[in-house]
């Protein structure tokens, strides 16, 4: 069986296997990328930040993009250049980072959280439906693990009832819904962090077709000043440096390749696994683009192990597993210090059975067979 790149610890004259749940790829390209920007001597906000603002707006098929310091920020100053403040009611998903729902309270806006459909663990549109009331601004859908929202849905919502779309693509970077990029239906919130399918090294980026909004955004972004020195808003220090923007230029370009390997390391997961039973595995519809941000299996009764037994299991194997996310925002200690008591069943049902396989591009062939001949021998029930 062929082994991974340089993942093995030494331990009692054995090697074994260890495979990460995340690996980011840099390489030589991006290194000199980063030496170019600190020889130039300009390191925050320059001309390699508007490089990557023109390039990844091209990508996502917007007109805009306004790069940030983190994907939080970005969907912080998101929020606040629509105007979403006191009062203001954001419908969103309880299954996602907290940071979702916390972008929401930074306005002093209420996020108001719709359950998720058990099948994509995206926000179901019917559940947002049920939760609009005359206070509701927006809909902020997650597109979870790389999978796309249901964005017609979505969007009729919105303008059934003249809501914004705040996207949450931050785990979504190039999924698509019917042929359109997410990020591209409203507007789109990207985070680049070292586990995302690209990275630059820690920031974010806002996409818009408004050019109104985008000046806003930028104003927001950089304590609250179009001309410098002149402050018109209220802004923050919201800024992406251009060291990250230089290796997010070259991670870009590497993108298509990252999400074609991450979908093809899912297939065969899907197709090794399709065996197992008690583990239901991705669904990926035929009108989306997944680009497997995680690999997320459900462990169901029908497993023979606990699904936190079965972490434990692969951990003694190598394999690092992950769950994303073991307690939904309406559940945690903070939101219910707030008040917040709602039952949202598919998320509470999905949070105690969901588990994150390593997907990530750097796995070798080996790893991906040695992952399914794990789990078949984790006193799986074969169909």
């Amino acid at each position: 069986m062929a082994q991974s790149q340089e993942d093995f610890i030494k331990g009692n004259a054995e090697y074994r296997r260890v495979i990460a749940i995340a690996k980011p790829i840099i390489e030589e390209d991006e290194m000199v990328a980063v030496t170019a920007v600190l020889r130039s001597g300009v390191l925050a906000q320059g001309k390699k930040v508007a490089e990557f603002e023109e390039a990844f707006a091209e990508f996502s098929g917007t007109r805009y993009a306004v790069a940030v310091s983190s994907g939080t920020a970005a969907l912080h100053i998101a929020l606040l250049a629509h105007g979403i403040g006191e009062g203001d009611e954001v419908i969103t998903s309880p299954f996602t980072f907290i940071s979702t729902a916390n972008s929401i309270l930074f306005t002093r806006g209420k996020p108001i959280f719709a359950d998720i459909d058990e099948v994509t663990f995206n926000i179901a549109p019917d559940n947002i439906a049920e939760k609009i009331t005359p206070r509701t601004r927006a809909i902020m859908p997650v597109h979870l693990y790389g999978q796309p929202c249901n964005m017609e849905k979505i969007m009729k919502i919105a303008d059934d009832y003249g809501l914004i779309i705040i996207e949450d693509c931050c785990q979504a970077h190039g999924a698509e819904y019917n042929g359109k990029k997410v990020g591209s239906f409203g507007t789109g919130c990207f985070s680049f962090y070292p586990t995302k399918n690209m990275t630059t090294g820690e920031g974010g980026i806002i996409t818009t077709d408004n050019g109104e909004f985008a000046e806003k955004a930028r104003m927001i972004r950089n304590h609250g000043q179009k001309e410098r020195y002149f402050h018109e808003v209220l802004g923050y220090n919201y800024r992406m440096t251009d060291l990250a923007a230089a290796i997010g230029l070259t991670q870009l370009r590497k993108l298509v390749h990252f999400n074609q390997k991450r979908m093809e390391n899912a297939k065969f997961l899907t197709e090794g696994l399709s065996r197992v039973g008690g583990l239901i595995l991705p669904y990926v519809p035929s009108n989306m683009r997944h680009v497997f941000q995680q690999y997320t299996v459900r462990v169901t009764n029908g497993f023979r192990t606990s699904r936190d037994d079965l972490k434990d299991r692969l951990m003694e194997k190598g394999i690092t597993t992950q769950i994303y996310y073991p307690l939904p925002i309406h559940k945690q200690p903070f939101y219910q210090r707030l008040g917040y008591n709602d039952h949202l069943a598919n998320s509470e049902k999905a949070a105690r059975e969901v588990l994150s396989l390593p997907v990530h591009p750097s796995l070798a062939r080996g790893d991906l067979e040695y992952m399914v001949e794990s789990l078949m021998n984790c006193e799986g029930a074969f169909k």
